[in-house]
């Protein structure tokens, strides 16, 4: 059985019932009072407006649902079609367009770009451990992409939106992040937030990075200008290919990407890359990492913007 032929992904009662066994484990609990006892269903029934998968707590006397709670909270699509979309999301190596979305789940654009948005806060990691613990190397390199707005007059990187990554060879996690600047004092926090101080760092020649060098264990370099790119351990291979899939993505699958939003298109590569098949997860064990990672996060459209795809 192929995996977009799993029952979750066309019936509605499926859907409900595989995301509150991976969820629930079993064990309802109501998202308004935390109870687990004396929770107890309420039967569907369209013609009272009873809706599927709907239960009531004993305790607090109010319904509700296993979306209540997370990003699909108030999610006005079938959920079987949300599930397919994390599927298709998750499995497609540079992503998945809203256009994309809209042609196959056959929904509207408005509602398939926001249903992304709302994966990419599941995808989102919320692992606080840092990068490099117990001396592992962790590759640190910045990269370029789009342009800021007023700056089409500027050349070089000055008008490009700045992206710094890192990657931890021991482990093959990925973290990026949005950063205003290109400068020792711009990404000293992010290093310092991230990076483990027994980590081994390894950049290219980049001056930026210099200061760090007696901030961890180490800090060695290759040098590009002078066609060095690798010796021994010390490349910057691992770094570079993720940000190539990153920009590859970014212009041939979104080709536009508001600022304000970056910060959940980088979430959701670092979550494909960090759950890749090399790491041990295929793509149906990818989509239920992702659907772990709806609870206790919720998106109101308000805060979005329909401009931005």
């Amino acid at each position: 059985m192929s995996a977009l032929s799993r029952p979750e992904f066309h019936s509605e009662e499926a859907a409900f019932a595989h995301l509150e066994k991976l969820i629930w484990n079993g064990e309802p609990v109501c998202p308004h009072c935390g109870c687990t006892g004396r929770i107890t269903t309420v039967k569907a029934n369209p013609a009272k407006r009873i809706r599927l998968g709907l239960w009531r707590c004993g305790d607090c006397k109010k319904q509700f649902t296993v979306k209540v709670g997370t990003v699909f909270e108030h999610l006005r699509l079938p959920l079987h079609k949300a599930l397919q979309a994390v599927y298709l999301m998750t499995s497609s190596k540079k992503g998945v367009s809203a256009h994309q979305l809209h042609r196959t789940l056959e929904i509207t654009y408005k509602s398939a770009w926001f249903l992304a948005h709302r994966i990419r806060e599941a995808m989102r990691s919320n692992d606080p451990g840092f990068f490099g613990e117990g001396g592992g190397i962790v590759e640190v390199d910045e990269t370029y992409i789009g342009r800021e707005p007023g700056t089409e007059k500027k050349h070089g990187y000055q008008h490009k939106r700045k992206v710094l990554a890192l990657v931890d060879r021991s482990t093959g996690r990925s973290r990026a992040m949005v950063v205003d600047k290109v400068t020792a004092a711009d990404i000293a926090p992010q290093l310092f937030h991230n990076l483990s101080r027994e980590a081994k760092l390894v950049t290219d020649e980049s001056p930026v990075y210099l200061p760090f060098s007696r901030a961890f264990a180490s800090h060695e370099s290759v040098q590009h200008r002078a066609d060095e790119y690798v010796r021994g351990h010390v490349h910057t291979n691992t770094i570079e290919g993720y940000s190539s899939i990153f920009k590859r993505g970014m212009k041939g699958i979104y080709q536009h990407c508001a600022k304000k939003h970056l910060h959940r298109y980088l979430a959701e590569y670092d979550f494909r890359y960090t759950f890749c098949q090399a790491n041990g997860f295929n793509d149906g064990e990818r989509t239920v990492e992702a659907l772990r990672g709806i609870v206790g996060r919720r998106l109101t459209y308000r805060r979005f913007s329909v401009s931005a795809a």
